[in-house]
């Protein structure tokens, strides 16, 4: 009975007999859909209006297990996000109350680990546009993000991602910060998570995150993050609009 059961979990290596195996052995289960891994399929699903996809094609996008996304797929599909078409592809088909609820469950300020930095620099544009000759990899988010993406609310402070604090240290050097115990006008941050660099976009050469990401950082951001993320929210609606409706091949 063993070598029986074992051949058959063997056999689940295409989406079609992973599923016939799962009617067999328990599959496993995601109960919170926008924890780090689950929000990695999430962001990859919003971040490509109107395409469609198999699971092992979105578990490779978004660089998780196979089983995993299978699961997250599930609970998705339970929840009225996801269905399957005519020819079996996966289609996400309410983007924005499902880019709604993963930023309501976000909090930028907490799940990142925050390297605060003061710069001698007046004027933010300054050294927002030194950022394009810089040699580390970056992407600015919440306020100082969105000053490029919709320029409504002047940031008064500089946020970007960085990968770790080894990058953050010659990021710093190459713009002159110096590192302070508390609050500055400068904050690197180490992201709980690299998928926040997926889709990253350049706005006037300066690197920052994709529109889903940006909208998800900036929903529970203090002071007038709620009001700049309601504009980056209609250029995400924007860009399912016109994917659904096939004017535009486009990712956010």
């Amino acid at each position: 009975m063993f070598a029986l059961c074992e051949r058959i979990r063997l056999f689940a290596t295409s989406e079609h007999s992973y599923m016939i195996a799962n009617t067999l052995f328990p599959m496993r289960v995601v109960r919170n859909i926008f924890e780090t891994k689950s929000s990695r399929a999430i962001r990859v699903l919003l971040s490509n209006p109107g395409r469609k996809w198999t699971i092992r094609e979105l578990a490779s996008e978004a660089r998780v297990a196979f089983g995993y996304v299978h699961a997250v797929v599930a609970n998705l599909m339970q929840s009225g996000y996801l269905l399957r078409n005519q020819v079996n592809r996966l289609e996400l088909v309410d983007p924005i109350r499902l880019i709604k609820r993963w930023a309501a469950y976000h909090q930028f300020n907490t799940v990142n680990k925050i390297l605060p930095y003061y710069t001698f620099e007046r004027e933010i544009d300054t050294l927002i546009g030194k950022l394009q000759y810089v040699a580390v990899d970056y992407a600015l988010t919440s306020l100082s993000g969105a000053w490029l993406a919709v320029p409504q609310v002047r940031p008064v402070m500089i946020e970007a991602y960085i990968p770790d604090a080894l990058q953050a240290e010659k990021l710093s050097k190459q713009l002159q910060l110096k590192p302070i115990p508390k609050e500055g006008n400068v904050r690197l941050i180490v992201p709980y998570d690299d998928g926040v660099f997926y889709k990253a976009q350049k706005i006037e050469g300066i690197r920052i995150v994709s529109n889903v990401q940006l909208y998800v950082d900036l929903y529970n951001y203090p002071a007038r993050g709620e009001e700049a993320s309601l504009a980056v929210l209609a250029l995400v609606e924007n860009a399912w609009k016109q994917a659904l409706i096939g004017v535009a091949k486009t990712t956010v």
